[in-house]
């Protein structure tokens, strides 16, 4: 499992520049990498934040708590979430919403895409 750390607000704002104003495919907005998690931040405001992450096969994100609900929706691929003890298989097309304080995780049964959406208080 990995622990993400995000890069800092400054760079990650040059970083989307190529990104406004321009239509989308979420699918397409960051590439799989061979055994790795890899992610693009779209918007990042003291409001919340929205990012894209790929994750190989059998690669997850470790069990962890937000403050904050965290809204996660299946782009591609299918993967396993635990929540609160729950374990749910999802895939493309699927969303769930992790309660904030509530401790999850979720791991890549193939190669998968999600938006992670934050909407802070």
């Amino acid at each position: 499992m990995v622990e993400f750390k995000l890069e800092s607000p400054e760079k990650q704002d040059r970083k989307r520049a190529d990104l406004l104003g321009k239509v989308l495919d979420l699918r397409d907005v960051v590439a799989y990498q061979e055994g790795t998690v890899a992610s693009r931040m779209l918007v990042n405001r003291k409001a919340g934040s929205i990012t894209v992450f790929s994750l190989d096969e059998d690669e997850g994100l470790s069990e962890h708590t937000a403050p904050f609900d965290a809204v996660v929706t299946i782009i591609d691929g299918e993967c396993e979430v635990w929540v609160a003890g729950e374990t749910f298989q999802m895939t493309a097309g699927q969303t769930i919403i992790f309660p904030a304080n509530v401790p999850h995780a979720l791991s890549a049964l193939t190669k998968f895409k999600m938006t992670l959406t934050m909407i802070r208080e």
